[in-house]
């Protein structure tokens, strides 16, 4: 796992450098790819490298930690680089993000001494990846452009491609992707809660930074300061409600923090021009807390209740339903948008359309709130009948 990090680092410090000195999109586009392949192995091999170094007691707390860290760099990266693209032009983010990453291969390399190694000896499933790769592109691409006969045809095929993916998995004696695991009802429960929550939330910064920027007409630097708010509090609480997983029910912790969340997301149902920055504000701080209580508890719980043999299925559990989460919330907006909005451009006389689709987008993410919050209750149901 740690040669496996230390590759994903060493990728991705060779997508920056192509990344910077690219000189047309194609080769950008192919620079974030090879960055894409390189922060799929950080996620996987990251987690997985806590499940197997710390006791399940002391696991919640480094969790906390690393999501910390993580919405600590949430907080920072859009102002950093806004700062520097407008002083500096958009390559410098690629290169302040070179000498980061070899600071931290530095530190992983001197600072872990241990490795771990899982199925050092089996073979690898090359047909489940391919379907798998195929199904996951096709239907999250689709979902963006559902509102076209071309994003629904490609979205079923994906879907029929993944339907396939786990059948083909569960027969397989070694497959990419242990399926079975999700026999496991807490596994199961808390990966869904997960992956609802991400679709739930990941939109709600569009629509405040299209209100911001349109409605409130402020521009892009104060609508990024503002925008800040809910990540810091999330990166803030979440090492505290890590650390508290560890202690007491953390399916619990995630219900009551989905429920912040629904009452935040609510508050902004009501969203129009008239609408006080006081009140954005609060719902921001209720999110940034809810979604710090609800992280930490929610990736212990999937990290605990994998299979104990294989971690890294776990943290790439995690890893992929946040990405397909938040690809298929911005699927929504465009959906929705599209609908209500249909191709216009955002000028003032289509300000009540934009008012009108964020509503909207605001009622289903509370309605995905609610449910997320049955998914954690049914996960700490299970725990207490067993």
């Amino acid at each position: 796992m740690k040669k496996f990090y230390v590759i994903g680092l060493i990728l991705f410090i060779i997508g920056s450098i192509f990344a910077s000195i690219s000189f047309s999109a194609t080769i950008l586009i192919i620079s974030r790819v090879i960055q894409g392949i390189a922060g799929a192995m950080l996620n996987v091999a990251g987690f997985a490298m806590i499940t197997e170094d710390l006791r399940s007691h002391e696991r919640g707390k480094a969790i906390g930690i690393a999501v910390a860290s993580a919405y600590v760099g949430l907080t920072l990266a859009p102002v950093l680089g806004g700062i520097l693209t407008h002083n500096l032009g958009w390559q410098s983010i690629f290169y302040i993000v070179i000498p980061i990453i070899i600071i931290t291969a530095i530190v992983i390399f001197f600072k872990i001494k241990e490795e771990w190694v899982i199925g050092k000896n089996d073979p690898f499933d090359y047909l489940g990846s391919i379907i798998y790769s195929f199904g996951i592109l096709l239907f999250m691409y689709g979902f963006t452009i559902l509102n076209e006969l071309t994003g629904v045809l490609l979205a079923v095929i994906g879907l029929g491609l993944l339907i396939g993916f786990g059948i083909w998995e569960l027969k397989h004696k070694f497959p990419v992707f242990h399926v079975e695991a999700f026999k496991n009802i807490e596994f199961t429960s808390s990966t869904i809660a997960s992956l609802i929550s991400y679709l739930a939330t990941f939109v709600v910064t569009y629509i405040l930074n299209y209100h911001f920027q349109y409605i409130e007409n402020m521009n892009p630097q104060t609508s990024g300061i503002i925008l800040i708010v809910a990540p810091a509090l999330m990166g803030i609480v979440a090492p505290f409600s890590g650390t508290l997983s560890d202690k007491i029910n953390p399916e619990k912790l995630s219900a009551i923090g989905m429920a912040l969340v629904a009452v935040s997301i609510f508050i902004l149902i009501f969203l129009n021009k008239d609408t006080p920055l006081f009140i954005i504000i609060l719902s921001m701080v209720i999110q940034g807390i809810g979604y710090g209580l609800f992280l930490s508890p929610n990736t212990n719980t999937i990290m605990n209740s994998a299979p104990k043999e294989y971690p890294s299925l776990a943290s790439a559990t995690i890893s992929t339903v946040r990405v397909v989460g938040q690809t298929m919330s911005l699927g929504i907006l465009t959906v929705v948008f599209a609908v209500v909005m249909g191709s216009v451009s955002i000028i003032p006389k289509y300000y009540p359309l934009l008012i009108q689709s964020s509503q909207i987008v605001c009622i289903i993410s509370t309605i995905l709130c609610l449910i997320a919050i049955v998914f954690s209750i049914i996960g700490s149901k299970i725990k207490i009948k067993t």
